[in-house]
């Protein structure tokens, strides 16, 4: 054991006089590192697509990647005006169909678009939601509207990457205002408190700096990462400078207090962000690629600030030891002593307490109703495009788009598809090539003969033959010209698309009326083309009224999948939409909140196993955290809200990553302390000299995230707010209450647990 004390401390020390002895070249070396960061934060891609996340086997993930590179949706919008008669809903929605790029506006007496003086306008546009032209049609319809009582919920004009950075930027500031209150009551000298932000600013800057290299990141990622590496990683330039302080009481120069301060903190520290990084590293190996996501974000950001603590944060000490020494500042953290006699003196209560809420915790936190779907997460805070929402579906229909792909082969079985599940109840619209109509009755997957289109497309019946032969002549059909030509027949869509082809190529030519015709059907083809028909795959799409989760939306599923599977086979069409995704991320979740669980508790118990080698003692740490989780996640049941999914799986993995850190500092001080002390006064005295560490610590991640729950909108990014803050609350008052008890009480199984592990390499027997 003392050969391990001397040697470490000669290793440890060489490394600290290198990083102080080079802290100008380092610092130069931050500084670049800083501007190259600077310039890559615009490199960032980002995606709010929680689907994107999904593992690419699952048929939603499947099915968005055809429709993203085959199709191209549309723009479109709701809009509800209330306190109107039905008449004058009528003349609005005719004044809104007038729009340029305005496609059309869906609007009848049924209570799907008219109830309580309320009336629901469908706008449809002619090009895609990120369009400039549709962002100006939106704004003409808010004024043709603007002196109605109107709701308008759509993607249209939503800045949402703006809209969110702009309310992280307020919670930052927010933070830091709040952090700096903590800092300065916390903490030995004012100065201090400017070097942590300097670190941290560094950090933060290289974190999201590097993000670019990721390739792609989530929202959630991007919005929460600088204020959670903040929350979780502040502890370490805390601990660094209360090491330097400590030190320079007992040296003679700061650079001596500086190396032995540091050469103890590298050691410490990075043992400390262990269980934080085991945490992270748990939830990569999630199924549901969000996990990854967000883990390597926040690994990368602890690993960050370790890097900046342990290189940056030397130089800038030596730069300012006199700030540092003349705002020295006696602590303002009250001592609660008497707390720790208290607890001692009333040895088992809390634990008994604590007994008796886990069992009801668990059960409660299994209860909870968790939403698979953005639409039905309880909002924290409310945007205006979602508080149209609510107001939307609160007076109609809820209703939600299914999209069915087919392989791109036979019109006739596309049209008894259609035909078919437009009559399944619950099924509203049906949408297909298959029924999309164009003059007299006919739809655009009709067969015709020359004869037919001629008098369709009013041109005659001798370039209509030529059509269908030079058609028949390319697809290698030799009926038009061999056979009988006047029985050849060719789906309407496909001769009107060859027709277009041959016009703007310049082998035919017509007269102005016949192409001025020609070219009003041809706008309506390419709309419908554009959504229906891609180079593989055809799409048809239901709107459905049925709830986006639930039995009878899933049932409903199944048997459109069951209809068009009946026409092409078992497993060669693919069913898309909400009520798909929302199964999806179901699934991946059974599977990943178990895994995660598991797994981080048996990181953290390994590397507690590691640090404090007693099975017992590392069993009672994970339990009164993993009892905060449990208790953490119960309160969703109680207030009868619905957080995301994402919000069980991700937190979780951080509060007991994070927070177990202040168990650990407690079990520390406890142990040291109950050498020289009777453990009940050890305890109370280790619970005096652990609360500035687990206040400070507990306080700044606690209002961290309920700063991120109470100012931003995003329900995801809310909830994971709320949860961590609110997780981080619970587990300081469990180890400030709890834990001491619990260690009193259990601590003979604690050192009967305990073992040693022998490095000498002596004789065997």
């Amino acid at each position: 054991m003392s050969q391990r004390k001397t040697e470490k401390p000669d290793i440890m020390h060489g490394v600290a006089s290198g990083i102080v002895r080079s802290r100008y070249v380092i610092i130069l070396l931050f500084l670049a590192a800083a501007v190259y960061c600077a310039l890559s934060l615009g490199r960032v891609r980002v995606n709010s697509d929680l689907t994107f996340f999904l593992p690419q086997d699952t048929e939603t993930r499947r099915g968005l990647s055809i429709m993203e590179e085959e199709f191209t949706t549309y723009a479109s919008a709701n809009v509800m005006v209330a306190n109107v008669t039905y008449e004058r809903a009528r003349e609005l929605a005719d004044a809104v169909a007038e729009i340029e790029h305005v496609r059309g506006v869906e609007l009848d007496d049924t209570l799907s678009h008219y109830t309580s003086s309320a009336a629901l306008l469908t706008v449809a546009f002619d090009r895609v939601e990120t369009d400039p032209a549709v962002e100006t049609a939106m704004e003409q319809i808010r004024e043709r509207l603007s002196a109605y009582d109107t709701y308008i919920y759509s993607g249209i004009g939503q800045n949402y990457f703006k809209q969110l950075a702009d309310e992280m930027v307020v919670v930052v500031l927010l933070a830091v205002l709040v952090i700096v209150g903590i800092l300065l009551f916390t903490s030995r000298s004012y100065f201090e408190v400017v070097i942590f932000f300097l670190v941290f600013l560094f950090a933060a800057l290289l974190n999201m700096g590097t993000n670019f290299w990721l390739g792609e990141i989530s929202t959630i990622s991007n919005s929460i990462a600088v204020i959670m590496q903040l929350a979780l990683a502040i502890d370490y330039a805390i601990i660094f400078s209360h090491r330097y302080q400590d030190e320079a009481l007992v040296s003679d120069t700061p650079r001596q207090a500086l190396v032995e301060a540091l050469s103890k903190a590298i050691l410490e520290i990075s043992s400390s962000s262990l269980t934080t990084i085991s945490g992270l590293v748990a939830l990569m190996l999630m199924q549901f690629r969000l996990g990854y996501d967000l883990g390597m974000v926040l690994a990368k950001g602890i690993v960050c600030s370790l890097i900046t603590v342990f290189f940056l944060m030397p130089g800038l000490i030596m730069i300012f030891p006199r700030a540092i020494r003349r705002t020295a500042h006696k602590t303002l953290i009250p001592d609660i002593r008497p707390w720790g006699r208290f607890l001692m003196r009333s040895r088992a209560l809390f634990v008994w307490i604590f007994l008796l809420v886990v069992p009801a915790a668990i059960v409660l936190s299994s209860r909870v109703d968790y939403s698979f779907n953005d639409s039905s997460v309880t909002e924290l805070v409310y945007s205006e495009n979602r508080a149209a929402m609510h107001k939307i579906t609160d007076t109609f229909a809820d209703d939600t788009m299914i999209a069915v792909l087919v392989p791109h082969e036979d019109f006739e079985k596309e049209k008894r598809i259609l035909n078919e599940v437009r009559e399944l109840p619950g099924v509203r619209t049906a949408t297909g090539l298959a029924a999309i109509e164009i003059g007299d009755g006919h739809v655009l997957t009709d067969l015709f003969t020359p004869r037919a289109f001629a008098q369709l497309a009013d041109i005659s019946t001798e370039e209509a033959r030529l059509l269908f032969q030079a058609y028949g002549v390319r697809h290698e059909e030799y009926q038009a010209i061999f056979g009988d030509a006047e029985r050849y027949e060719v789906p309407l869509v496909d001769i009107f698309l060859y027709t277009f082809d041959v016009i703007d190529r310049g082998v035919v030519t017509l007269d102005e009326q016949t192409m001025d015709r020609l070219n009003e059907l041809r706008e309506q083809l390419d709309l419908g083309i554009d959504q229906l028909r891609g180079e593989h795959w055809n799409r048809i799409l239901f709107t459905a009224s049925v709830p986006v989760e639930g039995e009878e939306s899933v049932a409903l599923v199944e048997r459109i999948r069951a209809v068009a599977e009946r026409e092409y086979g078992p497993g060669s069409v693919l069913v898309v939409g909400d009520i798909t995704s929302a199964r999806d991320l179901r699934e991946s979740y059974t599977g990943d909140s178990r895994l995660i669980s598991l797994l981080t508790i048996a990181f953290v118990f390994t590397i507690l196993l590691c640090t404090f080698r007693t099975v017992v003692g590392s069993a009672i740490l994970v339990f009164v955290i993993q009892g905060s989780i449990w208790i953490n996640f119960s309160f969703p049941y109680l207030e009868h809200a619905k957080p995301s999914f994402v919000t069980n799986m991700i937190v979780s993995a951080i509060q007991m990553g994070a927070t177990i850190d202040y168990a650990i500092v407690l079990m520390n001080r406890y142990l040291v302390l109950k050498k020289e002390l009777p453990k009940r006064e050890a305890m109370a005295e280790a619970v005096n000299q652990s609360f500035p560490t687990v206040l400070t610590s507990g306080s700044i991640m606690t209002i961290a995230g309920l700063l991120i729950a109470y100012r931003i909108s995003d329900v995801y990014v809310g909830h994971i707010g709320l949860a961590v803050g609110r997780g981080a609350l619970i587990s300081v008052i469990l180890v400030l209450t709890v834990l001491p008890q619990l260690l009193v009480l259990l601590d003979r199984a604690v050192e009967k647990t305990t073992f040693t592990i022998d490095l000498s390499g002596g004789d065997e027997g």
